[in-house]
């Protein structure tokens, strides 16, 4: 599937560095494409809509860290086989913004259901919705980048 049938909208991180009160980060992940596929890799063998342990949410680098600009894909994947289900680009500056307020998050709030929620949507109407505790983050060659993670205290990767 095409990374350019995706948008990506960021909301509610802003009050980290404004200093307001504790709000669950969001990305909304919009698609433009061909809906049937969409929703077969958002399914399981049975047609049931995968849930949100499920899934997983991570970001890969391209570039390096220290490059001007640097750029990764931000990709769901379904957690029990593996497939990708969307991958879009993104900046590392965004990606780690967002990491920041979840994780800021989940230090000042109750989160039993999730540091950031994750809607992905057909033409505006939400197809599903996931409340998520981990966003894995690893460099260019596929090593995971511990401290640049969301990782729950007490998971063991």
């Amino acid at each position: 599937m095409r990374r350019d049938y995706f948008t990506l909208d960021v909301h509610d991180v802003d009050w980290v560095d404004d200093g307001g009160a504790p709000q669950q980060p969001l990305v909304r992940i919009e698609f433009h494409g061909p809906h049937e596929s969409l929703t077969e890799r958002l399914s399981t063998g049975d047609g049931e809509l995968l849930d949100a342990a499920e899934t997983d949410v991570a970001f890969r680098l391209v570039d390096a860290l220290d490059d001007d600009e640097p750029t990764g894909v931000v990709g769901v994947t379904n957690r029990l086989t593996g497939d990708f289900i969307l991958e879009l680009n993104e900046s590392v500056e965004n990606v780690f913004r967002f990491i920041r307020a979840a994780r800021e998050y989940g230090r000042s709030a109750d989160v039993d259901d999730g540091r950031y929620r994750v809607e992905i949507s057909l033409d505006g109407d939400d197809l599903v919705v996931y409340e998520k505790q981990t966003f894995l983050v690893y460099d260019a060659d596929g090593n995971l980048l511990r401290s640049e993670s969301l990782i729950p205290s007490g998971v063991e990767l």
